[in-house]
């Protein structure tokens, strides 16, 4: 008997359900907050020339968070805030800061979730943002959030690099993904009102998309932000290795999360080889990738083969070894996003270390992300010596995992603000 999960189902019916979404006209540049009292204008406004260190406050309002169930009382802003590209400019990204109203009690500062959702699509009407107070639905993370702020938890939800007006998101790119994460938090304890203290302790979270934002934050939060006091990271279905990820995804019901990443990648890199290989065919799939938040984009997409967009045919193989700028290939820019890579303990000499327990999960029938690339990952960590805990028992496939494992991911970011061992088991 043929299993249908719950995304490929939802994406059938999308496919003729699903309108198309375009996006909104281009907004004047946000001065810096005496307050927060910006208009969504200027919080969404297309970039400008972007001055500050990362984290500054560029802009913020308060916002109500229609889309987080259980009616936990909080408050809650928009923000529009400094970080860094993986080129190293600066620029403007945008996010959800979120403070339960009751008190802490459980000593020391609050605690704050450093949080990047899953795939929500790659226009700037799709921004999680946006989604979570209710100006567009097609989300499925508001309950994740609703448990870190019954626990007491403060919020920091970023978007991700590339929901400005005019913008498309750098889809699964790790340092704009790990920069961006790591920055709202220290936003975070900068809005106007705000009662979060810098010596709070600060756990990371992320599933899918998210999940690799998660280990991206981890594997560079000693290096670019060691001032924040992280202890803890969970990262669920993670596509730690894009090339494995991408060749599964080809032609599959899922390909609408190829064409994000393709055009994701080429917003990141737009020097590289990219919009003049494409045919009409080509053309129109890059509109469609701005035009269409998650389902949409699943829909359009369903069972689309990279080889159909470009004029000359070419396989992923062959994209991999177009050469940009200096000679460097696709693939070298591909295996850039790869994690597990160069990590290590600290005193180890890696690249990126990490000084704190990690938390890897995946579903028993994960069906988007190849388990390969997923166990990997995790065989990386404990290669390196990272305190991982690893759980693969869920009796979910890919998107219910997420949900299944909230519970888990709540416990164990609360274990690590509460400063309880864990051994790990690799």
């Amino acid at each position: 008997m043929r299993i249908r999960t719950m995304f490929a189902t939802a994406v059938l019916g999308a496919a003729t359900a699903a309108p198309a979404v375009l996006a909104g006209p281009q907004a004047a540049a946000a001065p810096a907050p005496a307050g927060c009292t910006a208009t969504d204008a200027e919080i969404y406004a297309a970039p400008a020339a972007v001055t500050g260190s990362p984290g500054d406050l560029l802009a913020c309002r308060e916002a109500k968070l229609t889309n987080i169930p259980g009616d936990v009382p909080m408050k809650a802003w928009k923000v529009r805030y400094v970080s860094t590209d993986a080129k190293g400019a600066r620029i403007a990204v945008t996010g959800t800061v979120a403070i339960p109203t009751a008190a802490w009690t459980k000593g020391g500062s609050r605690p704050t979730v450093a949080f990047n959702p899953g795939t929500l699509g790659s226009g700037p009407q799709c921004a999680f943002s946006k989604q979570l107070a209710g100006e567009y639905v097609d989300m499925y993370e508001g309950g994740n959030l609703q448990l870190f702020l019954h626990a007491g938890y403060a919020v920091a939800a970023t978007d991700g690099v590339g929901y400005l007006d005019g913008q498309v998101h750098t889809y699964m790119v790790g340092a704009n993904a790990g920069h961006a994460l790591l920055d709202i938090v220290r936003t975070s304890r900068r809005i106007p009102g705000g009662t979060l203290a810098a010596d709070g302790k600060v756990g990371i979270s992320g599933y899918s998309e998210g999940g690799a934002a998660s280990l991206w934050g981890a594997q560079l939060a000693a290096s670019y932000a060691p001032e924040l006091n992280v202890v803890g990271a969970a990262a669920g279905g993670v596509p730690g290795d894009l090339r494995l990820t991408a060749k599964q995804l080809n032609g599959s019901l899922f390909a609408g999360f190829l064409a994000d990443a393709l055009v994701g990648l080429n917003a990141a890199y737009p020097e590289m080889p990219f919009t003049e290989l494409m045919n009409e065919q080509g053309a129109r799939a890059i509109k469609d990738v701005r035009a269409n938040c998650l389902y949409g984009t699943l829909a359009v997409f369903l069972g689309a083969r990279v080889e159909n967009f470009s004029k000359d045919k070419l396989s992923l193989d062959q994209i991999y070894a177009l050469k940009g700028p200096g000679g460097v290939t696709w693939g070298e820019i591909v295996d850039r996003q790869k994690l597990g890579v160069d990590i290590g303990r600290p005193g180890s000499g890696a690249k990126y270390t990490i000084g704190f327990p990690v938390f890897q999960y995946r579903g028993w029938l994960e069906e988007i992300i190849p388990h390969e690339t997923e166990d990997a990952t995790r065989a990386a960590y404990c290669a390196a010596g990272i305190t991982t805990t690893w759980k693969t028992t869920y009796p979910t496939e890919h998107l219910s995992t997420d949900w299944g494992a909230a519970g888990d991911v709540t416990s164990f970011l609360g274990d690590r603000f509460e400063g309880k061992p864990v051994q790990g088991d690799c």
